[in-house]
């Protein structure tokens, strides 16, 4: 409970930031403008070549709450762990250098620990669509309100895989040893499935991050190189591995099946044009994470349950058949009706895909996606 009239707490806030120098003044602004008003930040130049630094400098010049921190370039992993290794307080925050903050987000994770005693707390988030703001409909499902709860209490929540909607006790983050991941991409997942395996977390409703992607930043560029996908199968073999060590079936479940799955349809849709050895290495990485259960087990799209089974299988050029058709459609796939058991099942073309040498289960639909 607060006490009346207690000082308010001291927010930590780690502002990483590398070739931001057309975002990082609206991104400081943000903070300058949240109602809790007792917070520093340590911005952490991340060896950037543009003007980053220097802008940096000018509001710790400005605003005696925000320091500095110039380093050469270790990657977003390494100059959050920096920053918190500088950065004091009662709570830790951290905020990407392109991104901008709602004005009581801070204030509205913060009253929930307060009130709540956890560990840490998380809100749901929008992001820029063209000129409009939109909360995924996916983040608005995982956020549904909850205080002081476990994992085991929505399994889904692991899906919350980012680093910056979310506020620590800084007690609770030194105790569990967290850090981040370096040298690696993708970075956030591995540290917040730790954190919500692990801790106690209150879930909001409300949103507090405004998160923009960037025409290319890391997440634009995804899956584009044998780098970067190998660096997505590392942090989700981590992430796994916890998972498991936790030692709860059903979490475990959820996780492999509806999180661990989520963003393998953008690979997919790559997989056109690719060369052997993406190829290869996607293979690999399904048949390592997905290869006891299989894919047309998860909770991607129907279409995508399709192309995970024909990598299974190496079907590569069907997988590519199966993207390329995909793109000309203006709407869901189509389907169809056994005339004799009643169930639906996706209906591709002979061109695309010869249906006869495929399991019936790949192309299968669910109830709700009738």
């Amino acid at each position: 409970m607060k006490r009346l009239f207690s000082r308010a707490p001291l927010l930590g806030v780690v502002i990483p930031a590398w070739g931001v120098e057309d975002y990082l003044d609206d991104c400081v602004r943000s903070l300058l403008g949240q109602t809790h008003r007792r917070w520093e930040a340590v911005i952490v130049d991340d060896g950037a070549t543009d003007r980053t630094g220097e802008i940096a400098d000018g509001w710790a010049r400005r605003d005696s709450r925000i320091s500095v921190v110039h380093s050469v370039n270790g990657g977003l992993g390494a100059a959050r762990n920096l920053g918190a290794a500088h950065v004091r307080g009662d709570y830790l925050a951290f905020l990407d250098s392109d991104d901008v903050l709602p004005s009581t987000a801070y204030a509205d994770l913060l009253d929930a620990l307060e009130e709540s005693g956890s560990d840490f707390a998380t809100g749901s988030i929008v992001r820029w669509e063209g000129d409009a703001l939109v909360e995924p409909p996916w983040m608005r499902r995982l956020h549904r309100p909850l205080r002081g709860a476990r994992v085991e209490d929505r399994p889904e929540i692991l899906g919350d895989v980012f680093a910056w909607n979310k506020v620590w006790r800084r007690s609770s983050w030194d105790a569990a040893g967290l850090g981040w991941p370096e040298g690696v991409r993708y970075e956030d997942q591995p540290t917040t499935t730790r954190a919500f395996l692990g801790q106690r977390f209150d879930v909001l409703e409300e949103v507090v991050y405004r998160w923009r992607i960037r025409e290319g930043s890391i997440t634009q560029t995804r899956a584009s190189s044998v780098r970067d996908l190998a660096d997505r199968w590392e942090t989700k073999r981590m992430s796994l591995a916890a998972v498991r060590a936790h030692g709860f079936p059903e979490v475990e479940r959820v996780f492999v099946d509806r999180v661990l799955a989520g963003d393998l349809w953008r690979y997919f849709l790559l997989v056109p044009g690719c060369t052997p050895e993406w190829w290869r290495l996607l293979r690999s990485g399904v048949l390592e994470l997905w290869g006891q259960r299989s894919l047309v087990h998860s909770g991607l799209p129907p279409v995508h349950r399709l192309a995970g089974w024909l990598v299974e299988q190496d079907r590569r050029v069907e997988v590519a058949s199966l993207m390329e058709w995909v793109a000309t459609l203006e709407g869901p796939a189509p389907r169809v009706q056994d005339v004799e058991t009643g169930a639906w099942r996706l209906s591709v073309p002979h061109t695309v895909l010869d249906e006869t040498t495929v399991a019936p289960e790949a192309l299968a639909l669910r109830d709700h996606e009738v």
